[in-house]
């Protein structure tokens, strides 16, 4: 799963949502971050995008709870490097698994230079899925305020896949589910599908106005700063 998050393949249930998401995050990190420059991924998991980051000479380093990642989490939701350490912060679909927001954007602005930027993606419409938990879903209006009020404001809104798309995929995702548990052929049956309903859900997203992509996304990808003190 880590390879497949930065570089999905068609025959995977959400090869649309992730192929855009990795385009636009190294879109943005190219021009909105420097080389060199210390980039905290605050929640990173298995670092799916550790390569892509560090292809860049950017200096990524993974954060999460648990001792698998290089930088730990503690249980108030802090890491142990300073104040002000990080050019940049990333947040990749994680914003929705977070109990305590306010911790975790105290977290984020804490590690950010005055200068720093944050990259963070979440979700607008998707099915529950805890890993282990999962709280959230957000409309365009409400995840800017949600961080405006949490000290961090948001300067660029990306909308990836939009409501005709995500409606396809989420029949997809429940349909594979259903196609991987039959023995010999299910795995095969499910790729078939995927590679279907993604063709589908592409043609669907380019017939789908603009403005309902951008207030309907599956997933919303921000660049944003810390306010000002």
């Amino acid at each position: 799963m880590r390879e497949t998050r930065a570089v999905p393949r068609i025959w995977d249930t959400d090869w649309l949502v992730l192929r855009e998401l990795s385009r636009l995050l190294a879109r943005e990190a190219q021009e909105h971050v420097r080389p060199n420059s210390l980039m905290v991924d605050l929640g990173c998991g298995d670092m799916p995008y550790a390569e892509l980051m560090r292809q860049m000479q950017i200096d990524y380093r993974g954060a999460d709870i648990g001792d698998t990642a290089p930088l730990k989490i503690d249980a108030q939701g802090r890491t142990d490097l300073p104040d002000g350490a990080a050019a940049a912060v990333l947040s990749v679909q994680v914003l929705e698994h977070v109990r305590d927001l306010d911790a975790y954007c105290a977290e984020i602005t804490r590690l950010l230079q005055d200068d720093g930027i944050l990259l963070l993606s979440t979700h607008g419409t998707w099915l529950y899925h805890p890993h282990p938990e999962d709280y959230r879903r957000w409309t365009r209006t409400g995840l800017i305020a949600d961080l405006a009020a949490r000290g961090i404001t948001v300067d660029q809104v990306h909308a990836i896949v939009g409501p005709l798309g995500t409606t396809t995929l989420i029949r997809l995702t429940g349909m594979a589910f259903f196609l991987r548990r039959l023995p010999i052929v299910g795995g095969a049956a499910a790729s078939a599908l995927a590679v279907i309903m993604n063709l589908r859900a592409m043609l669907e997203e380019r017939i789908t106005p603009p403005q309902f992509r951008e207030d309907n996304a599956c997933v919303f990808l921000v660049r944003a700063r810390k306010q000002a003190a």
